[in-house]
């Protein structure tokens, strides 16, 4: 959050975005859905693999077995049917949503997962695991004000491209270091933080590299989304200025 590249004395909280718009909303349904379609592959293969006889682990639920194996066989071809119709609901959905789907490319952010997709229509270029907004609230104990360290959601777009970024840390910085509020501007000034490229996705929100790649897939942010450097570098030089990207 407010991890700017601009020359910025006095940040402002990011302003209320209102509603996701439907772009944004057809996103998330596109990601949820591919996971439901995972998951019906997998209970597929869960019981082929049941009744080929496989090892079944143990399960620490108490679990009685039917009494004959007439009950059994009725009971997986039960599962069978559920599978199918869930199967054939998906591709059902999918038809749907599908002249509402993001084409192109784009990025979709999933913070609760923290994971970044790289998208070419429906298909999966990159898969990058991110650290994002931590959620804590800071309080100036001198002034009335506060901060809140989420990764907003919605729809946005990339704004600007810049290598070698520089930080221009907001006053949040200094309160939480507990250190008093420079009179200079050379005093904000940090190199070397945000990795070795950043694409701007407005109001101080920055997707860029870290100095601390074990802590990905953490919250950990004050609000943007960091990349390990390799992930950071292929992203960077693949999208473009006006590349959509939708966060979860």
């Amino acid at each position: 959050m407010f991890e700017s590249v601009m020359p910025q004395l006095e940040p402002t909280p990011p302003r209320d975005r209102g509603p996701v718009s439907l772009a944004g909303r057809i996103a998330r349904a596109f990601i949820l859905l591919l996971l439901a379609v995972v998951l019906v592959c997998a209970g597929l293969l869960a019981l082929q693999w049941r009744r080929g006889g496989g090892t079944v682990l143990a399960s620490t639920e108490k679990f009685e077995a039917p009494g004959d194996a007439k009950s059994v066989e009725a009971g997986i071809a039960s599962l069978e049917k559920d599978v199918k119709k869930l199967s054939a609901t998906n591709q059902k959905l999918r038809q749907r949503i599908k002249p509402f789907q993001p084409r192109g490319l784009y990025l979709v952010i999933d913070t609760g997962a923290n994971h970044l997709y790289m998208m070419k229509d429906d298909e999966v270029l990159r898969d990058a695991i991110v650290s994002t907004g931590s959620g804590v609230k800071l309080s100036d104990p001198d002034k009335p004000r506060s901060w809140v360290f989420d990764t907003p959601r919605g729809e946005f777009s990339i704004h600007r491209k810049v290598n070698e970024p520089v930080w221009t840390k907001p006053d949040w910085a200094f309160v939480e270091a507990g250190e008093s509020l420079p009179k200079g501007f050379d005093e904000r000034i940090e190199e070397d933080v945000l990795g070795d490229y950043a694409m701007d996705l407005g109001d101080g929100y920055l997707i860029h590299g870290t100095l601390f790649e074990r802590a990905l897939g953490l919250h950990v942010t004050h609000g943007c989304v960091r990349l390990g450097s390799k992930d950071l570098e292929e992203i960077f030089k693949t999208v473009a200025i006006g590349t959509k990207v939708y966060i979860i």
